[in-house]
């Protein structure tokens, strides 16, 4: 039996996973306490393991807040889609907007996502830049993910997927069903609905150090999408097996016919090539079943998606559920 959500409380919620963030998270939190969005605003910080200070920090931006905000601590690091999942359970708004901690999407584009998603009564809003201020192999990564997304997912073409979009209740209600370790936010957010849009934002350089994904983190994310929303590597693996299967007919009627017509069949190369290549292959297709078998084992083995050491709620505070409660509402037992 699912337990009715009770009405939000607040208008906006902003949800802010935190790594290596010690340096920015307090402008940024300064920045949006200074907001007035319709309905009011909360922040809410999750701490994902950060290895800096950014856990003390954050305590202390608890301590002083002047705007409902609740923090956050993961036991460890889990990812940022993980740690974001976990803030959306902690939400009381209408309306959530996710974004990093680096300060690159300005505080003040806020309103102006929340207002659009709003008045036009929008159940997600992205947001595209005019020009991404990322490194250049970043940049590409981002790419290469929003084509891969194109192919996999039910998506409206041509959609960017930013980090930096706004939600409302009903899509977060229905994504933070989803308990599994390997969330992919968008993917969710794709299963649930259409009514999606997007506006330009600004996008600015990185303030402090430097980014956060490596190469290895962006090849995660793009498993995570490749096998947890789409059977269409399965496919292509099978596709792959079918056209080698037919490659190998093509070279046995080959060598039939060589066989006939020449005294002394040479080929040692070209075998080599084909057991190579079929060989190759093979590989690839184990490698693909492996992968969604292994995901498929530790979820049912019961890999967590986030373990939260600590939840802190400070500042004034709304009526309704503690985000502790309000947490337990949307997946119960989860933590």
């Amino acid at each position: 039996m699912t337990t009715p959500l009770p009405e939000p409380a607040i208008g906006l919620s902003i949800v802010v996973p935190v790594y290596r963030g010690a340096d920015t998270v307090g402008r940024l939190v300064a920045a949006l306490s200074a907001l007035e969005p319709e309905g009011g605003i909360e922040v809410i910080l999750v701490n994902d393991g950060s290895p800096d200070n950014s856990g003390e920090v954050c305590r202390e931006l608890a301590r002083t807040a002047t705007v409902p905000l609740t923090y956050v601590e993961h036991a460890r690091n889990f990812g940022e889609h993980n740690a974001v999942m976990t803030g959306l359970r902690h939400m009381r708004g209408r309306y959530v907007i996710t974004m990093d901690d680096d300060l690159q999407n300005p505080p003040e584009e806020v309103l102006k996502l929340y207002n659009h998603a709003r008045l036009g009564n929008w159940d997600v809003v992205y947001t595209r830049y005019a020009e991404k201020q990322h490194e250049g192999w970043r940049n590409l990564g981002s790419r290469f993910a929003n084509w891969v997304a194109d192919q996999l997912m039910d998506k409206p073409k041509g959609l960017y997927l930013s980090s930096f979009r706004c939600m409302s209740a009903l899509v977060v209600g229905q994504v933070t069903r989803y308990a599994g370790p390997y969330p992919y936010i968008d993917g969710l957010v794709m299963q649930v609905t259409q009514r999606i849009d997007s506006i330009e934002v600004l996008h600015l350089p990185r303030m402090e150090g430097r980014s956060n994904y490596t190469l290895r983190r962006l090849i995660r994310l793009w498993l995570n999408l490749a096998t947890s929303f789409s059977l269409l590597p399965l496919r292509l693996a099978m596709l792959a097996g079918v056209a080698m299967g037919a490659l190998g007919v093509v070279g046995a009627i080959f060598t039939m016919i060589e066989a006939l017509t020449v005294d002394t069949p040479t080929g040692w190369a070209s075998v080599m090539t084909v057991t190579l290549l079929i060989a190759g292959v093979q590989f690839l297709i184990l490698g693909v079943m492996g992968e969604y078998l292994g995901r498929a084992f530790l979820s049912a083995n019961g890999k967590p998606q986030g373990v939260v050491r600590q939840v802190v709620a400070a500042g004034p505070q709304p009526p309704g559920p503690a985000p502790e409660e309000r947490a337990e509402i949307l997946t119960p037992g989860l933590y």
